[in-house]
C-alpha cells in the first residue's frame, strides 16, 4: 500500500485536493483541537472547534482574496464558502478517524525513507538536512510536529489509495462512454443572425424610457475616488539597520551548538522480511547470507542485489545513503552508530525483519566555521533589529493616523515616508494594490474617509506591511440624462427584439425541415465534429454546448437529420446531419482516444471517493451547529 501511495503521488495529490484542502494549510492538530468558544460541528463524537473553523475560512479567504481583488468581496464571507470551508474539515475528520479505526500507521523507517526520497530536500543527489532543517522552519513549526503532519498525510493518502485500488472502471462501459464521445457526425449549418431581422423591429412610443426606468442602476456611473495614502512595512527598515562583527561573533558564540553538523553515518543493509509464522525461516535464510559474508565481505553488494527484500536500497547494492540519528527505525540506528567503518554486523531484528548492515562511511560532528556562517548571522541579526523597529513604528504609526486624522502628513515626517496617489478608481472595480485588500477598501468608502475626510485606520495589507489613506478626490455616482442614452437604449431594445425574431423563426424553419419541406437557407460546407472534438474546442465553429447537445441528441436513423439551438450572443444556429460514423475501439488507441479513457476512469474514480465518503458520515455521525455556521 504504501509503495502505491509513493508511485502514485500526482494522482493521489489531485484526488487529496478535490475532498480535503491540503492538509498544510492547518496540520494535523486541528484533527484533535477541541479547544474554544463552542463546537461548530462534530464527526464520530469528536468535535470540530468553531476557532478551527474561524482558521480554516481565514485561510481559504487569504488564498481566495488575491482572484478575486475587489471585485466582490462579499463572496468571501458568503454562505456558500462558509458551508464548504466546513465540509472540507468535516471530510478531513472522517478521514482521520476511520484512519485511526483502521489502525493505519506510517513506521519511522518509512517517514525517513519518503522524506529523504523528495527532490527539494537533496543536495548532489544526497538527503540535506540543512534544507529538511530550512523546511520545517519555513512551516514555522517544530520538527516533531511537521513530522506528525507528514505522517497523517501519509495515512490519508493509503486510506484513498485503498479505495482507488478496490474501484477501478468498468471496462464495457468505459467503451460505451468512449463510443459516444468518439462519434462522428457530418453537419453542415445555417446561421441566422438577429441583424437580418433589425429592418422588421418597431418600437413602441415611449418603449426606450420604460427600458431607461427600470434599469437605471445599469447607466449610472459609480462613485469613484482618488487617495493619498503610505505604507509601513519592515523591509523599509532593514536598510536602517547595522550590526558590528563583534555582536555577529557574540551571537555565534551564544548559539554555538545551532551550527554543529551532527555526526552523519552511510550504511548499506540486505533486508529479510519476517512476520510472524515465517519469522525462522527468515531468520535462517538470513543467518546463511551473514555466514556467507563472513567468509567474503566484498561479496556484500551482490548479494544484497540477489536476495535483499528493500527494493528501494537492493538495486543499489544495498546502500541507503547517509543519514544521521532520528531518521532509522531505533534497532537499525543502534546497530549503526556502534559498527566501525566497513565492519559488518551480526543479524539485526527490527518491525521490518532481519537485517545484516555494513557501514561504508562516517562523517565526524563538525562545527561550522564562523568564516562559512558569518554573513547568515549578520543577515538574520539585521532582520531581527528591523522587526523590533517595524513593530515599535507599527504602534505608533498606527495611533497617529488615527489621532490626527486629518492628515497623512505626521506620520510621512515622523517615518520619512513616500507619500503615493492612486489613480481614480470604484468600490467593486478592479484595483491595483494595496487596494485589492477588501478592508481598505470599505474604509475609503466610509462616511468617515468620504465626508468627514478623514484618514482610514491602519490597515495590514501583508505580512509586517501597513497601509493608511485618505481621500484626496470623490465623483458621486451620477445618473446621465435619458436624452443622452437614447440612441443606446433603442439600439439595445432593437436588438433584444430581433434575437427574439431570430429564434422563432429559426425554431419555425427547424419544424418545416423536420416535416421534410424545402427551406430556403444558406448552408455552410459540410465538415465532422465528435462530441469529444466539440467539447475541447468550443469556439471551433459555433459548436457551443447547447449545439452540440442538439446534434448529438438528433434521431440519426433517416438522413439527413435536422438540428438548431440558440447561440450565445442571440443567433440561431441550424445543422443538418448528412452522415453518422461509429466509433469502435480496436487495436492499439490512439493517444486522443486512449486520454479520454483515462479521463472516464479518474471521473469514476473520483464518484466512488465521494460515495466513500458520504458512507463515512453514515457510519460516522456528523452534526453541524447551523447557528454557528451562520454567525459571522
Amino acid at each position: 500500500m504504501f509503495d502505491y501511495v509513493r508511485n502514485s503521488k500526482t494522482f493521489i495529490k489531485v484526488v487529496l485536493v478535490i475532498i480535503i484542502f491540503p492538509f498544510a494549510l492547518w496540520g494535523v492538530d486541528s484533527y484533535v483541537r477541541t479547544g474554544g468558544s463552542g463546537e461548530i460541528a462534530t464527526v464520530g463524537g469528536s468535535p470540530i472547534a468553531i476557532t478551527e473553523f474561524q482558521e480554516a475560512l481565514r485561510e481559504q479567504q487569504e488564498q481566495l482574496r488575491p482572484m478575486l481583488g475587489n471585485q466582490n468581496p462579499a463572496l468571501l464571507d458568503s454562505p456558500e464558502l462558509r458551508r464548504a470551508v466546513l465540509d472540507r474539515l468535516i471530510n478531513q475528520r472522517l478521514l482521520a478517524v476511520n484512519a485511526q479505526q483502521a489502525k493505519l500507521g506510517v513506521s519511522d523507517a518509512q517517514l525517513a525513507a519518503f522524506i529523504a526520497a523528495v527532490p527539494q530536500l537533496q543536495e548532489n543527489g544526497q538527503f540535506s538536512k540543512e534544507r529538511y532543517a530550512a523546511l520545517v522552519a519555513a512551516q514555522n513549526t517544530s520538527k516533531e510536529m511537521f513530522e506528525a503532519r507528514l505522517r497523517q498525510d501519509i495515512v490519508m493518502q493509503q486510506a484513498l489509495a485503498a479505495v482507488i485500488e478496490a474501484a477501478p472502471a468498468s471496462r464495457s462501459a468505459a467503451d460505451r462512454w468512449l463510443g459516444a464521445q468518439l462519434e462522428q457526425r457530418e453537419i453542415a449549418e445555417a446561421i441566422l443572425h438577429p441583424e437580418q431581422y433589425a429592418g422588421r423591429v418597431k418600437l413602441a412610443a415611449g418603449a426606450a424610457k420604460i427600458y431607461y426606468d427600470a434599469n437605471r442602476k445599469q447607466f449610472e456611473t459609480p462613485e469613484q475616488i482618488r487617495a493619498e495614502f503610505v505604507v509601513l512595512s519592515q523591509e523599509q527598515f532593514a536598510n536602517q539597520v547595522s550590526v558590528t562583527e563583534e555582536e555577529v561573533k557574540k551571537a555565534y558564540a551564544a548559539e554555538a551548538n545551532r551550527y554543529k553538523q551532527p555526526e552523519m553515518r552511510r550504511a548499506s543493509h540486505i533486508l529479510i522480511t519476517a512476520s510472524g509464522a515465517d519469522s525462522g525461516a527468515a531468520e535462517t535464510k538470513a543467518a546463511e547470507l551473514l555466514a556467507q559474508l563472513k567468509k567474503s565481505p566484498a561479496d556484500f553488494e551482490k548479494l544484497a542485489r540477489q536476495h535483499s527484500q528493500d527494493t528501494g536500497s537492493a538495486a543499489k547494492g544495498g546502500d541507503l545513503d547517509w543519514f544521521g540519528r532520528g531518521m532509522m527505525v531505533k534497532p537499525f540506528e543502534d546497530a549503526v552508530f556502534v559498527l566501525k567503518e566497513n565492519q559488518i554486523s551480526d543479524l539485526v531484528r527490527s518491525d521490518f525483519g532481519f537485517h545484516i548492515i555494513k557501514l561504508t562511511g562516517v562523517r565526524a560532528e563538525r562545527a561550522q566555521p564562523f568564516e562559512e556562517v558569518g554573513a547568515g548571522i549578520a543577515a538574520e541579526l539585521k532582520r531581527h533589529a528591523a522587526a523590533r523597529k517595524y513593530t515599535e513604528a507599527a504602534e505608533s504609526f498606527t495611533n497617529m493616523v488615527y489621532e490626527q486624522s486629518d492628515s497623512l502628513k505626521p506620520v510621512i515626517e515622523k517615518f520619512k515616508l513616500d507619500p503615493q496617489k492612486s489613480d481614480w478608481f470604484v468600490r467593486e472595480g478592479a484595483a491595483t494594490p494595496p487596494f485589492t485588500n477588501a478592508k481598505l477598501m470599505a474604509a475609503l468608502f466610509s462616511d468617515d474617509a468620504l465626508k468627514n475626510k478623514r484618514n482610514t485606520e491602519a490597515v495590514e495589507v501583508g505580512p509586517n506591511t501597513l497601509v493608511a489613506a485618505r481621500v484626496i478626490e470623490y465623483r458621486p455616482a451620477e445618473l446621465p440624462a435619458l436624452e443622452s442614452l437614447q440612441p443606446v437604449i433603442e439600439k439595445i431594445l432593437v436588438r433584444q427584439e430581433a434575437v427574439k425574431l431570430a429564434v422563432q423563426d429559426g425554431a419555425d424553419k427547424l419544424a418545416r425541415l423536420q416535416q421534410g419541406e424545402n427551406v430556403a437557407v444558406t448552408w455552410s460546407a459540410a465538415r465532422s465534429v465528435s462530441r469529444a472534438q466539440a467539447l475541447q474546442s468550443p469556439n471551433t465553429s459555433q459548436m457551443f454546448p447547447a449545439a452540440v447537445r442538439a446534434v448529438f441528441r438528433a434521431d440519426a436513423a433517416k438522413l439527413p437529420a435536422y438540428a438548431g439551438a440558440e447561440a450565445p450572443g442571440g443567433a440561431y444556429v441550424l445543422y443538418r446531419i448528412d452522415a453518422v460514423k461509429k466509433y469502435a475501439a480496436s487495436g492499439t488507441e490512439p493517444p486522443a482516444a486512449l486520454a479520454l479513457r483515462q479521463s472516464y476512469e479518474q471521473t469514476v474514480t473520483e464518484q466512488d471517493l465521494m460515495a466513500w465518503m458520504e458512507a463515512l458520515k453514515a457510519r460516522h455521525e456528523v452534526t453541524i451547529n447551523k447557528k454557528l455556521l451562520e454567525a459571522r
